[in-house]
């Protein structure tokens, strides 16, 4: 069972930063997807930026030149470095394991960490 462990959310001003980190209970090496989304409104998940074992990134237009997503594989966390946060960035934010098995591909999710942007 794939178990992931969030940290570095908190409190922030408009224009400050934060970085999101996501431990990850297996190897992440090989994991097809690897990503952090946001809950919205009707408590629907969206993502925010999403990194493939290929290396190749996404990113949500709203995060786009503001958020960086980065994978230690050593380390088997993804992070979330977001900078210039805005008051709209206040959410949840939940990693997200997206792994490719044969029957099928299975989301595994943190528990969520609270962002709140606020003067």
């Amino acid at each position: 069972q794939v178990q992931l462990v969030e940290s570095g959310g908190g409190l922030v001003q408009p224009g400050g930063s934060l970085r999101l980190s996501c431990a990850s209970s297996v190897d992440i090496k090989s994991i097809y997807q690897l990503g952090w989304y946001r809950q919205g409104p009707g408590n629907v998940r969206r993502p925010v930026a999403t990194i493939r074992n290929t290396g190749g990134r996404d990113y949500a237009k709203s995060a786009e030149g503001r958020f960086t997503i980065t994978r230690d594989n050593a380390k088997n966390t993804v992070n979330l470095q977001m900078n210039s946060l805005k008051t709209e960035d206040t959410t949840i934010y939940f990693c997200n394991d997206k792994i490719n098995y044969t029957s099928g591909i299975k989301n595994y999710w943190g528990q969520g960490t609270q962002v709140t942007v606020s003067s």
